[in-house]
């Protein structure tokens, strides 16, 4: 991905986890316009139209909290082909657990062990990290969506033609063996 590291996030909608009751919360999001230009520059787009998420935040044992939902966007690229403003929409599924940090080193230092054996076991995917005892929906939101933007955008129907040229026999790079090859059964 191709998100910096370094500055805000832009998107910023936290969750204490220690707040989510038992029977778990929704939220829905939509970026406000400061929101989604500032998100616009750091993805490299022409701008983001609109951006809304929606999240289910569900307690597990151990600490562990499950957080489904969506993210979907309208953003505006420029077709890689025709170099026309284009649009696309985004709409982009999230499914993820999150951990608390040390439970989350804990599994990777196993992971780690594990590609020691020649067979690795089958491991699902770790948990993220909770860091500081705050989920960001909104920082969720972003990755979703940047991980979903479509790196070449085309245009509807556009399709790169390259030109062709027919080159002159005299031109092609071995002409000149070929001409000495001829001479020299000449003589």
């Amino acid at each position: 991905m191709n998100r910096p590291t370094a500055g805000p996030d832009p998107w910023r909608v936290p969750i204490t986890v220690a707040h989510v009751p038992d029977t778990g919360l929704h939220r829905k999001l939509e970026a406000s316009a400061a929101e989604r230009r500032a998100m616009a520059e750091l993805a490299g787009l022409r701008e983001i139209l609109s951006a809304q998420a929606a999240f289910d935040v569900t307690p597990k044992s151990g600490g562990r909290v499950h957080v489904t939902g969506y993210v979907r966007a309208r953003v505006g690229q420029t077709c890689v082909v025709t170099l026309d403003p284009i649009e696309n929409e985004i709409d982009e599924e999230i499914d993820l657990m999150f951990a608390p940090e040390a439970e989350v080193r804990r599994l990777a230092d196993l992971i780690e062990e594990g590609q020691d054996n020649e067979e690795p076991p089958e491991i699902a995917d770790p948990p993220e990290a909770i860091v500081g005892g705050v989920i960001d929906l909104g920082r969720l939101a972003t990755d979703a969506l940047f991980l979903a933007i479509d790196p070449y955008p085309r245009k509807s129907g556009a399709v790169f033609e390259a030109e062709v040229t027919t080159s002159d026999p005299g031109d092609h790079p071995f002409a000149v063996l070929k001409a000495l090859q001829d001479k020299k059964k000449d003589e």
